[in-house]
């Protein structure tokens, strides 16, 4: 019965967010507290909530300061000159825009944290898309996908837990992995190249000094675009999966195009390298693991905001622009607590991965690597990946065991799921994604899982094909 109600659960939320029924907050606080009273947990629902939002405060946190930080760099003009340089480079083109996009979300993944790579992300390429009228789901998509297959690294946290759980080397776990993910990488920029062309036939292209200049009719004209002469209004309409559908932001006259006004009060000039330098200091410190995330974030919003606007009027200003991004994404985070705390207290994630594991046909048991690869892209996407390497992943290598298949194949047949998982509700990187980009999380959800979960089955193909899994 758990196991109904857990999948009955998880389809309802998906169901009622993608339709647009309730909000992501709502769903996730309400849905699970109702599923709760019904499984007749009710009373212990409070101790459940208070363990969700114990175990997610810290991430909480670091998504509150990180915002802030991030978004006084943005204020100070910090990433001014990239948003340039990625311009002139892209020519104002949405095909290499998009293309970009995955290029420079797969570099920023380096790091190893989602929230961060997503930060870095819209703040260099949401002025260019909406600018040039380009689908921001299309953006959130393509970021979400590129950074779940980055998010393989050894310090990004799968392969880690992996390691962990299955009591192996994280080394021999990915470095043979790293042509399969290779092939994943090499598939998300070609899905982005295929975007970006629905992009250019759809909206056609600006010269560079239009892109540059601010707006100023309500919608964008296009240069040359297919079927359209120069000069002739674009409507701005849907193409095909998605394409305009940007959360419900509208393009208005009176819009400026923040990440390019050079008159904006808020800049830094003088102080560019200071700001440069915090940053990279940052990025390194959190590499390099000398203070919790949460900790470095807090201590470098606190320095950004003391140094940039010595004024204690000027920092409240500046926080209380903030507010918002701050507000959704801590709520929404808090808020999926009580999702992953229900799921867990109740023992409904374990009666579904238990079910899922016993589905298993006695015949497959050879292939069990194959197997838990396909079972990580549903369980990487409705559990937590704590929830998954700790409390699944052993089981299917116990079952694999069994069979001759070495604990290895199945801690790297585990890693497939990731491009989908980061797409998943339960990740709160996700909703700073979609909250920066101001997209929202079903139209990101409608657009994204069947192109992530095809990335997590060619990497999967891929690593058959070598002989990796």
């Amino acid at each position: 019965m758990l196991t109904i109600l857990g999948f009955t659960m998880i389809a309802t939320f998906l169901v009622l967010i993608m339709m647009k029924k309730m909000s992501p907050i709502a769903a996730l606080v309400l849905i699970p507290a109702l599923f709760c009273v019904i499984v007749g947990k009710g009373a212990h629902l409070g101790d459940y909530v208070l363990e969700g939002v114990g175990n997610l405060a810290p991430t909480a946190a670091m998504l509150m300061f990180a915002i802030v930080y991030f978004g006084v760099m943005i204020d100070v003009g910090l990433f001014d000159p990239i948003v340039r340089g990625i311009l002139r480079f892209c020519r104002a083109d949405p095909l290499r825009i998009v293309v970009g996009t995955a290029l420079l979300a797969a570099i920023v993944s380096l790091d190893g944290d989602g929230s961060t790579t997503f930060m870095i992300t819209v703040s260099a390429m949401y002025p260019l898309y909406k600018r040039l009228g380009m689908s921001l789901v299309v953006m959130t998509g393509v970021a979400a996908t590129a950074n779940g297959v980055m998010n393989t690294l050894p310090w990004g946290g799968p392969t880690a837990r992996a390691a962990t759980a299955l009591k192996l080397d994280a080394g021999d776990i990915f470095v043979p992995m790293i042509p399969a993910l290779g092939v994943g990488l090499l598939f998300v920029i070609g899905l982005a190249y295929v975007l970006g062309r629905r992009e250019r036939k759809r909206l056609g292209y600006l010269s560079l000094d239009e892109a540059l200049e601010p707006r100023s009719e309500t919608v964008l004209v296009k240069a040359g675009g297919p079927g359209t002469a120069a000069g002739t209004p674009a409507t701005g309409g849907p193409a095909d999966a998605g394409a305009g559908a940007d959360g419900g932001e509208g393009d208005t006259a009176e819009e400026e195009f923040q990440g390019l006004d050079p008159n904006r009060p808020t800049l830094r000039p003088k102080l560019y390298w200071f700001n440069a330098g915090l940053t990279v200091a940052l990025l390194a410190s959190m590499i390099m693991e000398l203070l919790p995330i949460p900790v470095l974030f807090l201590l470098g919003a606190a320095l950004a905001l003391t140094v940039n606007y010595p004024s204690m009027t000027d920092q409240k200003a500046r926080i209380a622009a903030h507010a918002d991004n701050v507000l959704n994404v801590s709520g929404m985070v808090f808020a999926a607590a009580v999702f992953t705390g229900v799921l867990t207290g109740t023992g409904m994630v374990e009666h579904m991965a238990d079910w899922l594991v016993g589905a298993i046909p006695e015949g497959m048991g050879p292939h069990m690597a194959v197997v838990t690869g396909l079972l990580s892209l549903p369980l990487t996407y409705f559990m937590s990946n704590d929830g998954f390497y700790f409390g699944v992943l052993p089981v299917l290598a116990e079952a694999g065991a069994a069979h001759g298949v070495s604990p290895l194949e199945i801690a790297r047949a585990s890693l497939v799921g990731q491009a989908l998982h980061m797409s998943s509700p339960l990740v709160p990187a996700v909703y700073v994604l979609v909250g920066m980009a101001k997209v929202e999380f079903g139209d990101h959800t409608r657009f994204t899982v069947k192109w992530a979960a095809l990335t997590s089955l060619v990497v999967l193909g891929a690593g058959i094909l070598f002989g990796i899994i």
